[in-house]
C-alpha cells in the first residue's frame, strides 16, 4: 500500500469513504487524502470520554476540544462529519477494564482495548450503516496484500509503528480497513498537513492513555476502584518480609523503583504481583527471566504460517526469537519483565502473525530444569 493509497477499485469517485477522526493531525490528513483523491468522504468521530481537565488538555483525544478540531477540519475540507456518543461503551470497556485488570494485578493496555471495542467495532458497524467502501484511520500501520488477502504489517517508519497495539484486528476488519499513512514519517504526515492548511499541523501527539488526566493513573483507578489503595506487604520469594506497600496498583512486573527497600546487596524488582494476599513479591533481576508464557484472547492472522517468527512483550521492547505451542509462546531466550496483562505480539519480518494477552509465565530456571 502506497502512502495515500486506500486500495479501492477506480473510479474513486463513486467511492465513499468513512474516516475515523479523533481531532490529532494523523486522522485529519488522512481526511484530507481521502478527500482529495475524488471519493465521497466522511469525517466520525467517537466521543468517548469526559474527564474534566483532560477534555481541554493538550495530548488527549475523542473529547471536547479535539471534537471541535476534527470538525474544524472536516468544514475545512466541504465533508460530512458526525459525532456519535460511545462514552457509555468506552466507560466499560475500556475505563473500567483498566481500572479491574490493576486490582487483578496486571497491568493492561487500553489502547488495544479501544481498539478491539470502540474503534474497531463500534465504528466499524457505523462505517457499514453508511455504506462505506472502507473505514479509514490514521494508525501507522501497513495493510499488504497477501497470497491468502490482505496481511497486517508494520509500518515504514520503525519509530511510529503501532502494530503491537493493532495485534486483535481481526481478519474481518482487516478486509474493511484501510491505514493510509503507514508508508509516511510523521514528519511527512505533519508537512502534507501544513501544505493542505489543516490548522491542526502543529498539534501535539495524543498520550498513551488519553483518558486519564496529567498520567496520574492511580487516582483514576482509586476514584473508580476505592479498594484499590489497600496496602499490603513487600516481600522476598521465600515469603520474608521486607517492606510495606500502600497499593498493587502503584508496581508492576519488573519495576525497580518506588520499592523503597534498603540494606539488599543487589537491587530489588517486583517478581509478581499477588492481589488475594495484596503481596508485592521481589527478586534480584535474574528472577525475572522469563522462558515462555500462556497467552488468552488469541487473535491468529497467519493461517498455518510454519516459519521462523519474533515476539514482542512490551510496545517498546525489541522483538526476540520464538515460537508458537499452541497457547503458549516459547522465547528461544529468556525475556525480562514480561507482565500478565500485557500483550505478545508475533511476527514473521515485518508481518503481523498474531498475537494473545499474557496470561501467565514461566520462568526460564524452570524450563532449563524440566
Amino acid at each position: 500500500m502506497t502512502p495515500g493509497d486506500f486500495q479501492l477499485a477506480e473510479p474513486l469517485r463513486g467511492r465513499r469513504i468513512v474516516v475515523a477522526m479523533s481531532g490529532g493531525v494523523d486522522s485529519s490528513v488522512v481526511a484530507a487524502l481521502a478527500a482529495r483523491s475524488g471519493a465521497e468522504t466522511i469525517g466520525i468521530t467517537l466521543q468517548l470520554y469526559d474527564h474534566g481537565e483532560a477534555v481541554g488538555r493538550a495530548g488527549s483525544c475523542c473529547a471536547g476540544r479535539d471534537i471541535r478540531d476534527a470538525r474544524a477540519v472536516c468544514d475545512k475540507l466541504g465533508i460530512a462529519h458526525y459525532v456519535f456518543d460511545h462514552a457509555s461503551s468506552f466507560q466499560t470497556q475500556v475505563i473500567d477494564d483498566f481500572a479491574d485488570e490493576y486490582l487483578a494485578g496486571r497491568t493492561p493496555i487500553p489502547c488495544v482495548k479501544c481498539n478491539m471495542g470502540p474503534k474497531f467495532t463500534d465504528l466499524f458497524a457505523l462505517a457499514r450503516d453508511l455504506g462505506a467502501d472502507c473505514l479509514a484511520t490514521g494508525h501507522y500501520v501497513r495493510r499488504v496484500m497477501g497470497a491468502q488477502g490482505p496481511e497486517l504489517h508494520r509500518a515504514a517508519d520503525p519509530a511510529r509503528d503501532q502494530s503491537y497495539f493493532l495485534f486483535a484486528t481481526t481478519a474481518t476488519q482487516l478486509d474493511f480497513l484501510r491505514f493510509p499513512l503507514g508508508g509516511l514519517p510523521k514528519p511527512e504526515v505533519r508537512a502534507l498537513a501544513a501544505e493542505l492548511g489543516l490548522g491542526v499541523a502543529g498539534k501535539p501527539d495524543s498520550q498513551d492513555i488519553c483518558f486519564v488526566p496529567d498520567g496520574d493513573y492511580a487516582t483514576l483507578v482509586k476514584k473508580l476502584r476505592p479498594q484499590a489503595e489497600a496496602g499490603g506487604d513487600i516481600v522476598d520469594e521465600s515469603g520474608a518480609k521486607l517492606g510495606k506497600h500502600r497499593g498493587l496498583i502503584h508496581f508492576t512486573v519488573g519495576q525497580r523503583r518506588g520499592l523503597e527497600i534498603g540494606g539488599a546487596a543487589e537491587p530489588y524488582y517486583v517478581l509478581r504481583l499477588e492481589p488475594e494476599t495484596k503481596r508485592v513479591v521481589v527478586g534480584p533481576r535474574r528472577a525475572l527471566a522469563v522462558g515462555a508464557a500462556r497467552l488468552e484472547g488469541i487473535n491468529w492472522l497467519a493461517g498455518d504460517h510454519q516459519g521462523p517468527m519474533t515476539a514482542k512483550v512490551r510496545s517498546l521492547a525489541k522483538p526476540i526469537p520464538a515460537r508458537r505451542e499452541g497457547d503458549r509462546v516459547v522465547f528461544e531466550s529468556p525475556e525480562y519483565g514480561v507482565a500478565p496483562g500485557q500483550a505478545a505480539v508475533l511476527y514473521a519480518g515485518n508481518r503481523v502473525l498474531g498475537g494473545g494477552w499474557i496470561a501467565e509465565t514461566e520462568r526460564a530456571a524452570a524450563l532449563t530444569a524440566a
